[in-house]
């Protein structure tokens, strides 16, 4: 078959049933992205004859004699807008968008812009930026020498991702590559009696058939934390015990994806289907099945006897006392649903043997340290044995702080000596990748007669699923910045974490804050009301301020984290001033009715029991500096800020910095990029092994000085700064003393705290439920702001993925625990046209700790925007939602049920 890709002649033969994105990606068209082969995502959007088309749609034989454009052959215009607009986080759609936008000929207004780009989703930015870009405008400036931190400069990554050419998980060439297949479990709950793979070995490409048997008999968690004593040791690569539909039974390694899934019928398997339990509440009655009810104290499970993994009671004070003696007394019941992270690249990993017989793998993981360590753990190597690294990783969320694939990757290799991938698909993503916890709550809070608290209670169901990774640390962290925002000194809290036989919940951005603390401020909402006081006043008069103590139930708590700068009452004010201002207010359709809401959140600034991070800084032999740290850019950004912060100290610009990242055999030590950590942590080790470059610079360039030379002393962009260094070329500094660098480490403590505080003004059609969001703004408490383009982009995507929460999002479960949405068809991740455009203001504060004074801020916007939209809803209403998401059919239901 012959065709034209970008103005090139092709010839190619299509395999039977082979869609065109396939073939192009095999034809080595990498930047045409896989996002769910189903025409939902538009990630692998290309130009057929001139005209935007899904390509996973396309029967590759449909191509024939016919042109195909996909990124890198369009008019660079369009990418340069998104470049300008800083129209991209992760990156991994915006091949998709530029492609779209270029064959559409956009230059609309955003509402236009909006409806002709509902079939390409972003999961990172909430899409005001791509607007931008559409509308040609310009978000980011040109760099200044010692002065980009704080300002809103180009990525570095910024023109290849528009253009395709920034190569992913899976976007680097390969040769003699083998494929894996899993087979999944039909139920819930079943041990394996017998697999008979004799079939499947002998079907064509097959090259083998692992199973238990196969697997190493080392317990592990699949969460990565920096101990491995945080989550409990239940997981094996491979188990004779299935707990949850879809889990591994079996793995097929063919020499294409294609023989490899075929094969997987071929394996005949007999089960003894066991008693399954798939709610949390009646997981924990006496009698009922148990998950892993004969572990023992090795797994680290609370209660496996009564399938608990992680519990909390705990009290300080008397909260009976104080609820009786109460002047106001408000509570309530909450529900969360499960929701997938939804990242736009799914789970892949290749693994190989290199040439010295060590095991490589390049995965798409938040935690490339930890990925290595595990799998040395679990497969008994020593971890000099073991590379991990990454590239660009197409968005995370939490999703990718897990071991999901480079497990059973690495058993593969190892058996089979061939380098073999495994990607994911969307299906995948949803039926067996780990989901945000659904978590029930109930919350109890008294009051006096002027609104200030005297106790708070709250009893904290989570359904941590089929395993319990990051079930503890969800649980734990979920009640605790909760809690310990507000001053009360009587406060309980019960709390457990549930295994069922349903998919795994695991991390997701928040990290359990962002239940708790939707039904935390909804009951602030109704003890607002019952007091007769502005909701803004009533957190006024009981959150935390400069000199307290961070509490949650114990009131001898000494722990690290502390108030190390303070802009709550900032952000108060400018969410309460930015309400009071309706003059940017949509106007409310006809038959509606409006409300205001808002809510507050408390974040830590990095994970507890220490982060880590390593990171140097060299000079290189032209001039420029290389610098290299351990952390993952999966769209959070810290890839740029990282080079702001070494710039900014060597007295350069960005563009002078090269980074090196995420690859256990290039960088110092990283625990990774979650809780936020990516400034904080590794971007102040390397802020200080760039000022300790600096002073062995200024050094070396004084040494010089004292020696005749007969190279002109004169300045370019390639010196450090003319006025420290008197005219000293960094290319002779180079020569004089080679191998310069600079070493700085962090160890994540102390640590400080975020604020962030959302508004949201609604009007709800009392006859269909459906909600209009007339108003969104929030007020962060950042610290000094390093990207202020960036930064804005990072809570309206934060602020977008809380919406889809609250509104649209829901992983339905059938009564046997098979999940039943398994496409983005029949699930709802916001489009563009379901997000509004979020004012995003910040308070003027700098954080002690931070470098140059910032704090994360990845985690912190998501979790006060639930709770914020449902005040909002009830202020409309005159009914308290309780359960997420609040669709259009429970508020319906809710009026007139």
């Amino acid at each position: 078959m012959r065709f034209e890709v970008n103005g090139s002649p092709v010839e190619a033969e299509p395999a039977p049933g082979q869609v065109l994105r396939t073939l192009l990606r095999e034809q080595g068209h990498v930047e045409v992205k896989k996002g769910c082969d189903s025409g939902d995502c538009g990630a692998c959007t290309v130009l057929l004859d001139g005209r935007p088309t899904h390509s996973c749609l396309v029967p590759a034989y449909r191509a024939a004699g016919r042109a195909v454009t996909t990124v890198s052959g369009l008019d660079p215009a369009v990418g340069q807008a998104f470049v300008d607009a800083a129209a991209f986080q992760c990156g991994f759609c915006t091949a998709g968008l530029v492609t779209t936008v270029a064959g559409l000929g956009l230059e609309q207004d955003d509402d236009e812009t909006a409806r002709l780009l509902k079939g390409n989703l972003c999961r990172c930015t909430g899409y005001r930026s791509i607007c931008d870009a559409v509308a040609r405008r310009r978000n980011t400036v040109d760099a200044l020498a010692g002065q980009d931190a704080g300002r809103s400069v180009r990525s570095p990554a910024a023109h290849r991702i528009v253009t395709g050419n920034e190569p992913f998980t899976l976007d680097v060439p390969a040769t003699d590559l083998a494929h894996l297949a899993v087979l999944g479990s039909p139920h819930a709950h079943a041990r394996i009696v017998s697999i008979d793979a004799s079939a499947a070995l002998r079907a064509p490409g097959v090259i083998a058939v692992l199973t238990h048997e196969d697997s190493p008999a080392t317990l592990f968690s699949t969460a990565r934390h920096e101990s491995r004593l945080d989550d409990p040791d239940d997981t094996r690569v491979l188990d004779p015990v299935l707990r949850f539909h879809g889990q591994r039974v079996a793995v097929v390694v063919a020499e294409s994806v294609r023989e490899a899934s075929r094969a997987l019928s071929l394996i005949e398997v007999e089960y003894e289907v066991l008693p399954a339990v798939v709610d949390p509440s009646a997981a924990r009655e006496p009698g009922a099945p148990l998950v892993h009810g004969y572990k023992g104290p090795e797994s680290r499970i609370s209660e496996p006897g009564r399938n608990v993994v992680a519990q909390l009671h705990a009290e300080m004070g008397s909260v009976t006392a104080a609820l009786a003696s109460s002047a106001h007394r408000v509570g309530g019941t909450y529900r969360t649903s499960r929701v997938s992270h939804a990242a736009m690249e799914t789970h892949a990993t290749r693994g190989w043997l290199d040439e010295d017989g060590r095991l490589v793998l390049r995965t798409s993981t938040q935690v490339p340290y930890l990925v290595r360590d595990e799998i040395a753990h679990i497969f008994d190597l020593d971890p000099a044995r073991v590379r991990v690294l990454t590239g660009r990783v197409g968005g995370g969320f939490g999703g990718k702080q897990e071991l999901l694939t480079e497990d059973v990757v690495t058993l593969a290799v190892l058996r089979t000596g061939r380098a073999v991938q495994y990607e994911m698909s969307r299906r995948d993503e949803f039926t067996i990748v780990p989901t945000r916890h659904p978590v029930r709550v109930e919350v109890e809070l008294g009051a006096d007669a002027d609104g200030v608290l005297t106790a708070m209670r709250i009893d904290v169901l989570n359904n941590t699923g089929a395993y319990g990774n990051h079930g503890p640390g969800v649980m734990f962290h979920g009640v605790s910045e909760s809690m310990a925002v507000y001053r009360c000194a009587n406060k309980r809290v019960d709390a457990e974490s549930v295994y069922t036989h349903t998919v795994p919940s695991g991390a997701f951005r928040g990290y359990g804050l962002g239940q708790i603390i939707f039904a935390i401020e909804s009951t602030m909402d109704d003890l607002a009301r019952s007091v007769g006081i502005d909701p803004f006043e009533l957190r006024r008069r009981n959150v935390v301020v400069p000199g307290d103590r961070l509490l949650v139930v114990d009131a001898e708590e000494k722990g690290d984290l502390d108030m190390h700068s303070y802009g709550l009452d900032q952000c108060l004010d400018l969410v309460q001033a930015a309400l009071a201002d309706r003059s940017a207010d949509l106007a409310a359709p006809a038959g509606t009715v409006v409300g205001d809401g808002m809510a507050i959140a408390m974040i830590a600034t990095i994970a507890p029991r220490g982060h880590y991070a390593e990171a140097s800084v060299r000079l290189l032999d032209d001039g420029r500096y290389e610098a290299a740290i351990g952390t993952t850019e999966f769209g959070n950004g810290t890839t740029t800020v990282h080079g702001q912060l070494v710039a900014q100290a060597l007295g350069t610009t960005v563009d002078r910095i090269v980074i090196v990242q995420s690859d256990t055999d290039v960088a110092g030590y990283d625990t990774g990029a979650f809780g936020s950590a990516g400034v904080v942590v590794a971007g102040l080790a390397l802020h200080r092994a760039a000022l300790q470059l600096r002073a062995k610079l200024l050094s070396a360039a004084a040494a010089l000085r004292d020696h005749p030379s007969d190279e002109p002393r004169t300045w370019d962009s390639s010196d450090l700064t003319p006025d420290a260094a008197s005219g000293v070329p960094l290319t002779e500094i180079a020569r004089a003393v080679p191998g310069l660098a600079g070493q700085g480490t962090h160890d994540g403590t102390p640590r400080s705290v975020a604020f962030n505080v959302h508004g949201f003004r609604v009007a709800v059609d009392p006859a269909t439920g459906e909600v209009t969001i007339l108003r969104s703004v929030q007020a962060a408490d950042a610290g000094t702001v390093l990207h202020p383009e960036q930064l804005r982009g990072q809570i309206e995507g934060g602020t977008g993925q809380a919406v889809g929460t609250a509104l649209y999002e829901e992983m339905r479960l059938d009564d046997e625990g098979r999940v039943t949405t398994a496409s983005f068809r029949s699930y709802h991740v916001p489009q563009m046209v379901d997000l509004p455009r979020t004012e995003v203001l910040f308070a003027q504060t700098s954080d002690g700790l931070g470098p140059l004074g910032a704090k994360s801020m990845s985690e912190a916007p998501y979790n006060p925007v639930a709770p914020a939209l449902a005040n909002a809803i009830r202020d409309a209403l005159g009914v308290r939602p309780r359960e997420l998401p609040m669709s259009a059919e429970r508020l319906w239901r809710l009026l007139h049920v």
